[in-house]
C-alpha cells in the first residue's frame, strides 16, 4: 500500500529528544485522525536535532553571569530563554562544525528511510520555526557544494539530496514531495541572503536555484502546483507571511507552488488592545510553541 511519510522537524527551545517526540506523535495522531483517505499509510519520521549544541550556549550563558553587570540587564528572561535561544541556534548551525553534526544527525536518523521508499510513496515536510531553515538550507543551499567543504560531508549531502525527486544532479528518481508545511517559521527572514545576492552576486546561503530547480520538476510530476501552508500565530514575533515573499525568493518559478499564510489564532476582545505593544513579544513563547497542538494545523 502506497505511504505517506511526514518529516516532522523541531524549532529552537527544543532540547529534549522524549519532549520532541510527544510533540510530533500529537500532531501525527491529530492528521492521521482527520484522514479520510483508506488506500494510503501514514508513517511519522520525527528529526531531532535540538541537543548538538545546547554545550556551546549553556557555556555562553555562563559567560553572561559572570559579568558583574548581568544583574543590572532588564528582561532576563526573555533574553536568555528566546533572544538567546533563536540567536544562538542560528549563529551556531551557520556554523560549518555545528552544520555538519546536524548533516550527521539527518543521515544517521532520516537518509535511510527515505532510501527505501517505493514508487507511489509521498513525502511531506512539517518544519517549525528555525527548523525549517535548517532542512531547507541542507536541501538547496550552495555551500554544501563548497569544494573546500569535508568530502565525506559534502557527499553525506548529495546522497541526502539524491533521495528526493527533483534535485540535481539525479533530478528524476527519489521520493517527491507532495505538501510543504512551515509552522511559526522565520524562512521569509532568511530569504534576505537570496534577494541581497540578486543585487550583489551570488550567496553562498541561497536556496532558490535548487528550489526552483525541485518546484518545477515537482510539477512537471504532478501537473499542479505543489501546496505549501505557512501556519502563523500572530502573537509570534518569530512567525512572518510567506505569500508575498515567494515570488522574490523564487520569480518566475513561484507559479509552480501554491502558498497560504494560515493565521492559527484570531485573538478575541481582551487581548486585541495589546496586539501592537510589548506583551505579544514577551508572550510570544507560548504563541511560538504553540502549532503542535492547535486544530487548525492538524
Amino acid at each position: 500500500m502506497p505511504t505517506d511519510y511526514i518529516l516532522f522537524v523541531h524549532g529552537v527551545k527544543t532540547r529534549k529528544q522524549e519532549d520532541f517526540g510527544a510533540l510530533a506523535t500529537t500532531l501525527f495522531n491529530r492528521i492521521q485522525s482527520s484522514m479520510r483517505d483508506e488506500s494510503r499509510v501514514l508513517k511519522s519520521i520525527p528529526f531531532f536535532w535540538g541537543d548538538l549544541n545546547q554545550a556551546a550556549q549553556d557555556e555562553l550563558l555562563n559567560g553572561f553571569k559572570a559579568s558583574s553587570k548581568w544583574k543590572d540587564f532588564w528582561f532576563q528572561d526573555f533574553r536568555t530563554q528566546q533572544v538567546l535561544e533563536f540567536v544562538g541556534d542560528a549563529a551556531l548551525y551557520l556554523s560549518r562544525h555545528v552544520g555538519s553534526q546536524v548533516v550527521q544527525r539527518f543521515e544517521k536518523d532520516v537518509l535511510g528511510v527515505l532510501q527505501t521508499t517505493s514508487p507511489g510513496d509521498r513525502l511531506h515536510l512539517v518544519t517549525h520555526s528555525w527548523g525549517t531553515v535548517i532542512l531547507f538550507d541542507l536541501l538547496f543551499a550552495a555551500r554544501w557544494e563548497d569544494p573546500q567543504l569535508n568530502l565525506e560531508i559534502r557527499q553525506t549531502v548529495q546522497q541526502i539530496r539524491n533521495a528526493l525527486f527533483g534535485l540535481p544532479p539525479v533530478e528524476g528518481t527519489g521520493i517527491p514531495i507532495a505538501s510543504i508545511h512551515t509552522m511559526g517559521s522565520p524562512i521569509s527572514l532568511f530569504s534576505l541572503l537570496t534577494i541581497s545576492g540578486t543585487l550583489g552576486g551570488k550567496s553562498t546561503h541561497d536556496l532558490s536555484p535548487n528550489l526552483k530547480s525541485l518546484l518545477e520538476q515537482l510539477y512537471t510530476l504532478r501537473k499542479k502546483p505543489l501546496p505549501w501552508r505557512n501556519f502563523a500565530h500572530p502573537g509570534d514575533p518569530i512567525a512572518y507571511p510567506l505569500e508575498g515573499v515567494i515570488p522574490l525568493l523564487l520569480n518566475d518559478a513561484s507559479q509552480y507552488v501554491e502558498t497560504q499564510d494560515v493565521i492559527t489564532d484570531k485573538g478575541n476582545i481582551f487581548n486585541r488592545p495589546f496586539q501592537q505593544r510589548l506583551i505579544p513579544v514577551l508572550w510570544g513563547g507560548d504563541a511560538h510553541g504553540s502549532y503542535w497542538t492547535n486544530e487548525v494545523v492538524s
